[in-house]
């Protein structure tokens, strides 16, 4: 049977109207904002208002709005940004943004990557992280690649032995998940909440998800990096499991799985110390760039900020 991904389907990148054509920014207040198609509405006892989410730089949301998850999904496939704003936008709430008060880790990550040779240095020490008890060190990355494909290819093997569920192969097609049989699906399920969880620390971290050292070109390439250090522990088993069961409900049965034991294994810390050892030697250094805003010197790398240089006068910032 085929079964399509229910709503709206998302804007392709060319359907998106550039950035440099955008409104600059929508305020509104006192009102529910809405989705209509490809439009957001915003309602209130005047009537309704239909703007294309495409054409949208920022949304601001004043005081008395409410907005609906479809609306929500629709400005974030449209790269729109909102922001939760005070009367008429004075004040500044909230936005989706980076948990992270400093620059750091990103500054690392993209010098890191940058580079060939560290480049290099880093993909191997993300597989040290899979392969503990073995050298990798000269290896190369096309080595590293085989060594991690028969890794997981001997995973599925092994929890198709332990559950006595067929495996044949890795096959699904994103636009029609009920397609494939059930373990596929329960693996479709286990790492797309994987991926989730590991893009909300990235993204906290203030990290870049496209800056990745294995993966590369696509907007989520750390992600799928960071995510594979987990994805034979905690994914290709929960899939497994829950391809035993014989379930109506394969992919929400997964998804609570994978809640679960994430949650046990206290991924998030685990995740983030494994990310702050991959890109920084020594995680202290964090502290010292915590909350402070630097000035870029040519000469000194950086200098204070909040200083009048040239006057001897330091502000009160």
């Amino acid at each position: 049977m085929n079964q399509q991904i229910p709503g709206a389907r998302p804007p392709t990148l060319p359907e998106l109207v550039r950035a440099q054509d955008r409104l600059t920014f929508l305020y509104l207040e006192r009102c529910v904002i809405s989705r209509d198609a490809s439009a957001i509405t915003a309602t209130d006892e005047r009537g309704t208002v239909h703007v294309p989410a495409a054409t949208l730089g920022a949304l601001l949301l004043g005081p008395g709005t409410n907005v609906t998850h479809q609306a929500m999904v629709l400005l974030a496939e449209s790269g729109a940004t909102v922001v939760w704003v005070g009367e008429r936008g004075v004040r500044y709430y909230a936005h989706g943004r980076s948990l992270a008060k400093s620059s750091r880790l990103l500054e690392a990550q993209a010098e890191l990557v940058t580079r060939r040779d560290s480049r290099l240095a880093v993909a191997r020490a993300m597989y040290e992280m899979r392969f503990p008890d073995e050298e990798v060190s000269g290896l190369t990355m096309q080595q590293l690649r085989g060594r991690e494909g028969a890794r997981v290819r001997k995973s599925y093997r092994e929890h198709s032995q332990r559950t006595g569920v067929p495996w044949e192969r890795r096959e699904y097609r994103p636009d029609d998940f009920g397609s494939s049989d059930a373990v596929n699906q329960a693996l479709s399920a286990a790492t797309t909440c994987l991926y989730g969880v590991v893009h909300a620390v990235v993204v906290a971290l203030g990290c870049s998800p496209g800056l990745g050292f294995v993966h590369t070109g696509h907007e989520r390439s750390f992600v799928y990096d960071i995510a594979d250090l987990y994805k034979a522990e905690f994914a290709i088993p929960a899939a497994f499991d829950a391809a035993a069961q014989d379930l109506a409900d394969v992919g929400g049965h997964v998804r609570r799985d994978m809640r679960d034991r994430l949650h046990k294994a206290k991924l998030l810390e685990r995740c983030v110390r494994d990310i702050t050892s991959l890109l920084i030697r020594d995680p202290n250094e964090l502290d010292q760039w915590a909350d402070v805003s630097m000035l870029w010197d040519g000469r000194f790398g950086a200098v204070s900020g909040g200083v009048s240089y040239g006057s001897g006068e330091e502000t009160d910032w």
